[in-house]
């Protein structure tokens, strides 16, 4: 997706990981934060501080 739509913060990924972490398979937070990150990507959404 090459169309920048939006931004999030690291803390802002780090609720969505928190609010998601039963229905991901993340060993640990940060790889949950990672998944995020990447699915954030996808949609358009920058990441800021990864």
């Amino acid at each position: 997706h090459t169309d920048k739509v939006g931004k999030i913060t690291r803390a802002q990924a780090e609720e969505i990981a928190k609010a998601k972490m039963p229905d991901l398979t993340a060993a640990d937070m940060d790889a949950a934060v990672r998944t995020i990150a990447g699915s954030a990507r996808s949609m358009g959404i920058t990441v800021e501080g990864l």
